[in-house]
């Protein structure tokens, strides 16, 4: 059964055609990847779908009775709320029957009329019936499974209001899941997520009872979940029935099938045109000119007019051009840390930490969030000092460093100038170099407060590419990149000749560059020389 039927629908923002007229059916229980690149309309596609915006033509219809689920913005709640209040609103119709029914109990305990009595047991009969079909016995076991798979029960008597944005999006995220709307729709869910909480949430979603559509750029995740991939590009809608993996050897077919078709079309035109200028030639040298070759290539000619121009495909699309070299190289040890603890008050984070890296190793922290990840990577720029133990860097260690929080501290300069103070360079030099990661005319004089995340990540590794380093320190690199950038940032980082230790949460990324893991766990980092896969069966 149909789900959703979006029909010849069109969307503008300032003049410029977000989409026009696409058309697309979703149906029930289907689990719909929405992919394409940044800017290319998914999150405005999806708030159409959940209707926080309408279309400027076109259509869209539901399900009767459908309920939606979109975390749009995060909610406001009454100040003394804490994270659990919050969830427990996801049952406050359930709460309201619960209510009722001890009411009804207390009425029943006091009442001496059979007749209003038996009233009072047939109301609360009808109340109770409802409250077990709705699972009003399992709300705690069902907000249990959820806090515990995304790991925020830290968060349950916290204060919601005092929360950071990101966990204030984990905690919208699980409301929305406590919820199970018929209809979820998901913009990026995974981003403030720890390793442990997306497998979980994909494994949530592949068992997930109603229909699902998720924009995503976490390709384990894309394949775990989707049953079809929906690609928006250029406007323009192509729905493919496969995971994403299958989508992106079938895109490629289709892709060349199509080049094929457009170059053969286009030897049929320069055939057509220089037997029509052959024709006009013949019928000119005849004498008297040939009347009848004329008519034959006026008949050509409107052929050809009539003749369906297919569009030239586009095979390869403009991609950040990144190129990163490591200056001279550093000593053979470059990282290395001796019986080292840290903690904050009277939480300790991890005890007893050793790690040594060495030249052209490549390293991947992983744990859950909160396990001191960030805190190991300050550790090793001395930004912090261990409470117990030793950080030594080696020898002629140059580090480049790329945080989450990239231009927190300079969002009112413009993305020349950001680039101009780490990279000493001309203006035109720096409009030459910002172009290949994609910043092109008036956008190098935009300020950085209005870039997006995925922006902020190709500024900054715009300044890594031309800073003297041989050793790249990587916080959540990935994060807010499009799949293209990050295959991008995978083959520039794969052909650095320099070390790298890196903290992430997308298993693709970590599988592909990475040989050696530290995993943070129950206050301990255990050391596995292999990727992430191997890693995980070593811990599970």
């Amino acid at each position: 059964m149909i789900a959703c039927s979006v029909n010849q629908v069109k969307k503008m923002y300032g003049g410029s055609s977000v989409f026009d007229n696409i058309s697309f059916e979703i149906m029930e229980k289907d689990r719909v990847g929405l992919v394409g690149r940044n800017g290319s309309g998914k999150t405005t596609l999806l708030r159409l779908l959940a209707g926080e915006e309408v279309p400027d033509s076109g259509q869209i219809s539901w399900k009767k009775n459908c309920k939606i689920g979109y975390l749009a913005q995060i909610p406001d709640f009454n100040n003394s709320f804490t994270t659990n209040d919050v969830l427990k609103t996801a049952f406050s119709d359930l709460q309201q029957i619960e209510d009722k029914m001890r009411k009804l109990e207390e009425d029943m305990g006091r009442e001496t009329n059979e007749g209003k009595l038996q009233k009072f047991m047939n109301e609360y009969g009808s109340l109770q019936e409802y409250f077990i079909f709705n699972g009003g016995y399992e709300t705690e076991a069902s907000i249990k499974k959820i806090v515990k798979g995304l790991n925020i029960d830290d968060l349950l008597d916290k204060q919601f209001s005092i929360l950071s944005g990101g966990e204030k999006t984990k905690v919208g995220l699980a409301l929305i899941l406590l919820k199970n709307p018929g209809f979820l729709l998901l913009d990026e869910p995974t981003n403030h997520l720890d390793l442990m909480a997306v497998e979980w949430l994909g494994s949530f979603l592949k068992d997930y009872n109603g229909t699902v559509i998720v924009i995503s750029h976490d390709r384990y995740f894309l394949d775990e979940v989707a049953t079809r991939v929906m690609d928006l590009e250029d406007g323009e809608i192509s729905c493919y029935h496969t995971n994403y993996s299958g989508f992106v050897k079938e895109k490629e077919e289709r892709l060349l099938r199509e080049f094929h078709a457009y170059e053969e079309q286009q030897k049929k035109i320069k055939k057509m045109k220089e037997a029509i200028k052959r024709l006009r030639e013949w019928a000119n040298r005849a004498n008297p000119p040939n009347e009848g070759l004329h008519k034959r290539a006026r008949n050509m000619e409107r052929a050809l007019e009539r003749l369906e121009k297919l569009n030239r495909p586009a095979l390869n699309r403009k991609k950040m051009n990144l190129e990163m070299v490591s200056s001279n190289r550093s000593g053979k040890d470059v990282i290395m840390l001796q019986g080292v603890s840290k903690k904050f008050g009277e939480k300790l984070l991890f005890r007893n930490v050793n790690m040594h890296l060495i030249y052209q190793q490549r390293a991947a922290i992983v744990g859950e969030n909160g396990t001191g990840k960030s805190t190991l990577i300050k550790l090793i720029l001395q930004q912090l000092h261990p409470d117990e133990g030793e950080v030594r860097v080696g020898s002629n260690v140059k580090i480049g460093y790329l945080s989450q929080h990239i231009f927190s501290d300079t969002e009112d300069e413009t993305v020349i100038e950001a680039f101009r103070n780490e990279v000493i360079v001309t203006e035109g030099e720096a409009r030459q170099i910002l172009a290949k990661f994609l910043f092109y005319g008036h956008m190098v004089f935009r300020k950085v407060a209005q870039l997006s995340g995925g922006e902020r990540m190709r500024l900054r590794l715009a300044q890594l590419m031309y800073q003297d380093m041989n050793v790249l320190i990587l916080d959540e690199p990935t994060n807010h990149l499009d799949i293209e950038s990050r295959e991008v940032l995978e083959d520039a980082l794969d052909d650095y000749n320099g070390t790298i230790l890196a903290v992430s949460h997308d298993r693709f990324f970590l599988n592909k560059l990475f040989e050696k893991v530290y995993w943070i766990e129950s206050k301990e980092v255990h050391c596995f020389e292999g990727n992430y896969t191997w890693a995980k069966e070593k811990m599970s």
